[in-house]
């Protein structure tokens, strides 16, 4: 089983690469599965019902987000009823929507995807380890491929949890900090790793949003309107290929391909 995992969508460019390069994407690497963190699709903060059925209509099977998922109130509806996204795990009870799933590929077994978010610098929610042990308990009763979004600030904490996790699912793939780590690898236990995947959305940015903006920023420590950057677009992910009898990753690439709309 071939799975695309596609980091951080920004804005209105970021959806743009995905409609543009996904079936590319998917016919060069032979893809089973595509997984894409959408949580800054909107804007570059938040995801709207709307952006969200953009993105599952241009092939992505499954949503992950993160610590902005409610930013637009009218999604919280939307995510209680559309099984194709995941918000993070570990928010508390009563929280809409689904933390992990299942779902069926069309040709290569069922695949469980599990959205967890970091603690360290960032809100506190329950523990992303033991909620991580409960949710992955009961999805090995369901599929033998789990993968995680392990959406996080700190690559300590990604760290840690990778370790925590190799052996126990197909793949650990962090989220969030929109720069692409080159750290991939296949943990001792099989476990597919990266600390980041990294951002679909304007190249020459920082993070995504207008650099002089953040520039002004950090001079002046006054804040700033942050707007989605334009220019070039950056497509990054990573593409894992997982034994689906097994659960064990067989390999991880880093994925990067560079856009110029204009053209």
């Amino acid at each position: 089983m071939n799975i695309l995992f596609i980091g951080d969508i920004v804005g209105k460019p970021g959806r743009a690469a995905v409609k543009v390069r996904l079936p590319d994407l998917v016919s060069r690497y032979q893809v089973d599965f595509t997984i894409a963190n959408g949580e800054n699709a909107a804007g570059g903060l938040g995801i709207t019902p709307g952006i969200a059925e953009e993105l599952l209509n241009a092939g992505v099977d499954v949503l992950t987000t993160g610590n902005h998922v409610w930013r637009h109130r009218e999604f919280l509806e939307f995510a209680a009823a559309e099984r194709r996204i995941v918000r993070p795990a570990n928010y508390p009870e009563g929280a809409p929507g689904r933390g992990a799933e299942v779902y069926v590929t069309p040709h290569s077994g069922s695949i469980g995807v599990m959205n967890i978010v970091g603690r360290v610098f960032m809100e506190a929610l329950d523990c992303p380890f033991r909620v991580a042990d409960r949710e992955i308990e009961q999805l090995h009763g369901k599929t033998n491929v789990i993968v995680v979004d392990i959406h996080a600030e700190a690559t300590s904490e990604k760290v840690a949890l990778g370790w925590f996790l190799d052996g126990r699912v197909a793949a650990a793939i962090g989220t969030h900090t929109h720069i692409q780590t080159a750290d991939e690898r296949i943990l001792p236990n099989g476990t597919a790793y990266i600390t980041d995947a990294g951002m679909t959305g304007p190249r020459d940015s920082v993070i995504g949003v207008k650099r002089e903006s953040i520039i002004e920023r950090f001079l002046t420590g006054m804040p700033t309107r942050f707007e989605v950057a334009p220019g070039p677009i950056i497509l990054n992910g990573i593409v894992a290929s997982i034994d689906a009898e097994t659960g064990r990753a067989r390999s991880i690439e880093r994925v990067v391909e560079c856009i110029d709309l204009a053209e």
